[in-house]
């Protein structure tokens, strides 16, 4: 089994019942020893007149490959009722694979890591909540953290469960 990593955000809805749906449609197939980050409000980037995101990370391990995990997310996703209409626009769920195990991938579908996963708080700080000692692509998480101004970034107390 590989660990992956997968970032959870939504904004339009119940955002924090709308990720605790796709966790548990997640979990419900290839995914094993599921841990999910607190969940925490955040400001959207790119586009910025929206309601602001409820986001976590769900970290697991899996027999998948990384794109039937990917096909997984996408499914969850449709099932859900996203519709990608606008980049960086409002989303009912967005399910993105941060990492998985030490693979470095670049296809048409999918790059891993994630390459913009050091770049978001919202990323960052659940990932060091789970794991502040993992290493991505030769960043610890908790340095990268260290280097980021999260301090607009509200965590949801039991919005997890």
């Amino acid at each position: 089994m590989t660990r992956a990593y997968l970032g959870l955000g939504a904004n339009l809805g119940d955002p924090a019942a709308q990720l605790r749906e796709a966790i548990r449609r997640l979990s419900a197939g290839a995914l094993a020893n599921v841990r999910v980050s607190p969940f925490y409000r955040t400001r959207p980037i790119g586009v910025t007149d929206q309601p602001w995101f409820v986001n976590a990370v769900l970290a697991c391990d899996t027999d998948l490959a990384p794109e039937p995990l990917l096909d997984l997310c996408l499914d969850v996703e449709r099932a859900m009722g996203r519709v990608r209409e606008l980049r960086w626009g409002p989303r009912v769920i967005d399910v993105d694979l941060l990492a998985y195990g030490d693979v470095r991938l670049d296809t048409e579908r999918l790059t891993l890591p994630h390459p913009r996963w050091h770049e978001r708080g919202f990323v960052v700080k659940p990932l060091a909540d789970l794991d502040p000692d993992l290493t991505i692509d030769g960043r610890k998480v908790s340095e990268v953290l260290a280097l980021l101004d999260t301090s607009d970034m509200e965590r949801l107390e039991n919005a997890e469960s």
